[in-house]
């Protein structure tokens, strides 16, 4: 990762962290998830980021109630164009297919759109339990997530990538914490000594 990327406010540490930081959190419990992911949402928009948010389970619109619910004040903020919610078919799958080299350009288009639009840094976060669904290449997700390693060092957007643990098979998440050099450990964020660079992991 590049040293000289601007450094991150998260939301839910004290920490700060360069942008075009890739993290997975794997969770077990609601609760958890809401700590971490309202607080990296609110955070965002609050310091003028363009926030992006792929929802599963939820719908966009729920989504952002479940946002309000965790204390987030979005209300003030309907009128700014800097958060936006997308399910995780139309933004993974589009044409009813995973496509990881399709996704990557996905990811260097819109930190390229974040700075022609001034805003101040690129965030998003992920559910990625589409993956389970038997989506043709899905099978792929973990090449998708070792890729990214390699795009955040010139495209620095601020990722969290969500699994969980109840869902996802423990070689899933093995493999998961491969590409992730990053992992959310009870509201923390740190250095993944499982961590493999993507040279390393896709040879």
């Amino acid at each position: 990762m590049c040293s000289n990327h601007s450094i991150m406010d998260m939301g839910f540490t004290t920490e700060q962290f360069p942008a075009g930081t890739h993290m997975c959190l794997i969770y077990s419990n609601e609760e958890e998830r809401i700590e971490v992911i309202s607080k990296f949402i609110g955070a965002g928009i609050a310091n003028g980021d363009k926030v992006g948010y792929f929802a599963d389970e939820m719908s966009p619109e729920n989504f952002i109630q479940w946002l309000i619910d965790a204390g987030i004040n979005l209300l003030a903020e309907k009128e700014c164009n800097n958060f936006k919610v997308l399910t995780t078919l139309e933004t993974y799958c589009p044409d009813g297919k995973f496509v990881p080299d399709q996704m990557l350009n996905t990811l260097k288009n819109y930190y390229i759109s974040a700075k022609e639009e001034n805003y101040s840094a690129a965030r998003v976060s992920g559910e990625m339990a589409w993956a389970l669904r038997g989506i043709p290449g899905s099978e792929r997700l973990m090449e998708y997530e070792s890729k990214i390693n390699s795009i955040l060092e010139q495209y620095p957007v601020t990722a969290i990538c969500q699994y969980d643990a109840n869902k996802f098979d423990g070689f899933t998440i093995l493999e998961c914490l491969k590409v992730h050099p990053y992992m959310i450990v009870k509201g923390q964020i740190v250095r993944n000594p499982y961590y493999l660079s993507p040279q390393e992991y896709l040879n």
